[in-house]
């Protein structure tokens, strides 16, 4: 009979446990920046600053998406492990519960690790202080009037600016850049030209990275990502040609720590405005007038419809070409994709989900005010 060792065995995977006490420490600063707003705001300018500038300075030394790449690099990773996993189960009969329980708390340990990144790398950053109190833009109730005057004023800026861009063969808006890449150079350009004015919007990070496979992000719905884990704006660039400068515009606004929709979108209205490339002012200009349009058509259908029909016929040529690219992929994909993109917006306290991306309209009337005062 063997003699057995007074040792006690290990069980494999429990020295990681103490991972999961990193879940209530992401949960405790998660809520702490819920309730006081201005130690979101320290955060954003300081810490996360100095985080999101050292690493998005590190992965802008890659050509192409870093996060792009890891993910492929993960699936693989992941269908591996599953088919390892699978086969041990079946060839170690004795041990099942035991590797169960194992990788059940590697999950696990894996999932607080995640959460308490994503925490500390952009889920501070939701409950900032808004910026619309930052930069000294006061949101009000408005009038259907005051309302209807910034889409006239916007349908003149749109109509104006299409007069002067290329155009293709079907009348479609055609871009003046050789390449995804020197128009991603053009959005860091325009973005950097914003900080005299607004000092929260830091410049000095990198270019935003075109995705290779733009199209299977159409095909889920999504024009452009911030993957905070590599401090990366990703840009679907298979879209309409109009709508790309302003989408850059958009992720380099969530880089920068501004991580609400309806902020991002607005911002991103700021940097092409101030840009000095025609294309990039008459994205920002498109972007604006259709929430604002939008909203005019809620409030007031018919005058909604009349400042829509008073537009140069090549910006209506450009929303109907719009209307059409992402009508192909309509589908259980993209509705998927949609309701997986409300449920994190909700989450993050946006409480109207998807439909924060409307309430750019009152930024765009306090920027209307302040100009036409």
């Amino acid at each position: 009979m063997a003699l057995q060792s007074g040792r006690k065995k290990k069980i494999p995977g429990w020295k990681h446990l103490w991972l999961l006490l990193l879940f209530p420490l992401g949960l405790g600063l998660y809520t702490l920046a819920a309730a006081f707003p201005d130690f979101a705001e320290w955060y954003a300018l300081h810490p996360y600053h100095w985080i999101s500038r050292g690493i998005n300075w590190l992965t802008g030394l890659a050509p192409v998406s870093v996060a792009e790449i890891l993910l492929y690099l993960l699936v693989l990773a992941l269908l591996l492990w599953l088919i390892i996993g699978i086969f041990r189960l079946i060839k170690q009969r004795g041990r099942r519960l035991r590797r169960l329980a194992r990788q059940i708390s590697f999950f696990l340990c894996a999932a607080s690790v995640i959460y308490f990144l994503f925490v500390i790398l952009c889920g501070i950053n939701y409950s900032r202080i808004t910026f619309s109190e930052s930069s000294g833009l006061p949101v009000q109730d408005s009038s259907v009037e005051e309302l209807y005057e910034l889409n006239v004023s916007l349908a003149e800026e749109v109509s104006s600016l299409r007069a002067q861009l290329p155009e293709d063969e079907n009348g479609v808006m055609e871009s003046g850049f050789s390449s995804s890449k020197e128009k991603a150079e053009q959005a860091r350009i325009s973005y950097d030209t914003l900080q005299p004015q607004y000092p929260t919007l830091f410049s000095g990070y990198s270019s935003p990275k075109p995705v290779l496979a733009s199209r299977l992000m159409s095909w889920c719905d999504i024009t452009g990502i911030f993957i905070p884990f590599t401090f990366e704006a990703n840009v679907n660039v298979d879209v309409p040609e109009y709508s790309q400068p302003a989408t850059m515009c958009h992720e380099l606004s969530h880089l920068r720590g501004y991580m609400r929709e309806d902020e991002a979108n607005f911002i991103a209205y700021l940097a092409c405005r101030n840009s000095e490339n025609t294309e990039f002012r008459y994205s920002g200009a498109m972007l604006a007038f259709l929430h604002a349009n939008n909203a005019l058509y809620s409030a007031d259908r018919e005058l909604g419809q009349a400042v829509y029909s008073s537009l140069y016929e090549g910006v209506q040529r450009d929303f109907a070409y719009n209307s059409t690219y992402w009508k192909q992929f309509e589908g259980p994909v993209s509705e998927f994709s949609n309701t997986v993109n409300d449920s994190y917006l909700k989450a993050n306290q946006q409480e109207d989900g998807v439909k924060s991306y409307g309430r750019m309209v009152d930024l765009l009337l306090a920027d209307y005010r302040k100009n036409n005062k």
